[in-house]
């Protein structure tokens, strides 16, 4: 980081980090969260080094915690469907806390994606993966032609060859 940034980083951490801790506390109700994610919000400002180019620090450190708590609250819920799919499995299954980890990574990286796809594409692209439905029975399921279904999955395919090469 060049160190013309580092004063006016500086600064912005100090007039802000208290008033961020708090607007992310009113959010999660926990403090050690909140001071979690204030962290990470300065830390993407260092990665951005835009700390100079900022015009209006609140609003633009809301913005990027508001992201973050997104992504926070959708792992949340990624890893609650996770743990209740192995409650409800008949036999016991012990597995590592880091295949734990990793698998929750890796279901947290298809969720993204598959909110990347935009709505149609990601109900074509899940009816005929994960449901197994032929592109007929999905285009008579959401009403629409089989092309459209086609066209869909060929963006969704796309996407994801996309962020396998990433």
């Amino acid at each position: 980081m060049p160190t013309s940034t580092s004063p006016v980083l500086h600064q912005l951490y100090r007039d802000h980090n208290g008033w961020l801790n708090g607007w992310l506390r009113a959010r999660l109700g926990n403090s050690s969260d909140a001071a979690d994610l204030a962290q990470d919000t300065f830390v993407r400002v260092l990665m951005a080094r835009n700390a100079e180019a900022i015009r209006e620090p609140r609003t633009y450190l809301s913005a990027i915690a508001r992201a973050l708590l997104i992504d926070k609250f959708r792992r949340r819920a990624v890893e609650q469907a996770y743990l209740e799919t192995l409650a409800l499995r008949p036999d016991a299954v012990d597995i590592s806390p880091e295949t734990r980890l990793q698998i929750l990574e890796t279901l947290a990286a298809v969720d993204a994606m598959l909110d990347d796809l935009g709505e149609r594409t990601r109900r074509i692209f899940l009816a005929v993966q994960l449901e197994g439905l032929s592109y007929v029975a999905t285009a008579q399921r959401l009403g629409v032609s089989v092309t459209t279904v086609k066209k869909h999955m060929i963006n969704a395919m796309a996407h994801c060859l996309l962020l396998v090469e990433d």
